[in-house]
């Protein structure tokens, strides 16, 4: 089969592989959508967690094409999404569910061959079905799942009002789930011209380019959804008394950052982190099927699997229109 592989940071390229080989408790899938994530991005410049040569893609959909022998739940042929974070069930954060933080973590294209490829193979407790959801929007389960466990972290209240820094389909996630929380309002800066347009139409009220267009506004909570150095170092100053501040966005794995600890105590903010999700997916299902949140607008361009390389640059460059870049690993 065809699959893309980073041999190590900055070299990338399409292979033919083994097609993989099922055990009796595994699932083999026909990739039909795979996303490229930030994550990827960083993996790709050797930024974030790792193991190489990898085939990257933890965001993806598709059909079943095989089970093992001892497979109970799926079937061949059922249009599924998966849980890329694989856990034992057994550590001690497993046990308290903390299923993020498994002591034995795998993970689908960061530790494991991903979506990147014509066919995957997963564990059959990691697949799910996506119902009638189409395959690009079965791609989605996986980041939306992250952006609902972030929000859940918080403590967003009716009627708050809400800065979300960073306007990539992540920070556009971001945006609407806090709109359907409760916030009354939603400020959202970003650089690229062309991502705030979007985010008028999906869930902005306000927008701007430069933080200093706020003019000393402040914000009920401040979410940070780029991973940027200078927005998160930033990001303290727009939160008000008693405020909170969520890091949603992956910076590089080295970066340091500096924050006034005055401001954080004299403001008495609350400063959260959020990392993967924990058993988001079926949340996250609903709420595209209902069309609550509709992702449909942030898919673009769609990609044949040769093109991966061009995705990942056009993500890093910021080229306008760019959002979710949609992998079509059987074109």
């Amino acid at each position: 089969m065809r699959a893309i592989v980073i041999e190590k940071p900055g070299m990338i390229s399409v292979q033919e592989v083994p097609k993989p080989v099922v055990n009796d408790h595994e699932v083999l899938i026909q990739v039909m959508s795979s996303g490229i994530c930030g994550t990827d991005v960083h993996i790709f410049h050797g930024e974030y967690l790792g193991s190489y040569p990898i085939i990257p893609g933890h965001e993806f959909s598709g059909v079943v094409e095989q089970v093992g022998r001892s497979v109970k739940r799926v079937k061949v042929g059922d249009h599924v999404a998966v849980e890329p974070n694989i856990a034992c069930d057994n550590c001690e954060n497993c046990l308290e569910n903390r299923q993020n933080f498994c002591v034995n973590w795998q993970g689908v294209g960061v530790s494991m061959p991903g979506g990147m490829a014509e066919y995957v193979k997963v564990p059959e407790k990691a697949v799910f079905s996506i119902g009638n959801l189409p395959f690009d929007e079965g791609a989605f389960c996986e980041p939306l799942s992250c952006v609902l466990h972030g929000i859940e972290q918080t403590p967003l209240k009716l009627g708050d009002r809400v800065l979300v820094l960073g306007a990539g389909p992540i920070g556009m996630l971001l945006a609407r789930t806090a709109k359907i929380r409760g916030a009354s309002r939603i400020t959202q800066v970003d650089k690229n011209a062309s991502r705030l347009q979007m985010a008028k139409d999906y869930a902005a009220d306000e927008t701007c380019t430069n933080l200093d267009d706020l003019k000393g506004q402040t914000f009920d909570m401040v979410i940070e959804a780029s991973g940027s150095k200078f927005l998160l170092e930033n990001s303290l100053h727009f939160a008000r008394g008693g405020g909170s501040v969520l890091f949603f966005g992956v910076p590089k794995n080295d970066l340091m950052i500096n924050l006034n600890p005055f401001e954080i105590f004299s403001k008495s903010l609350k400063i959260i982190g959020t990392y993967t999700s924990v058993r988001n997916s079926m949340q996250a299902i609903r709420l595209m099927e209902s069309h609550q949140i509709d992702v449909r607008p942030l898919i673009n361009p769609v990609l044949p699997l040769a093109d991966f390389e061009q995705g990942v640059h056009s993500i890093v460059e910021g080229k306008p229109g760019v959002m979710k870049v949609m992998m079509k690993p059987q074109q």
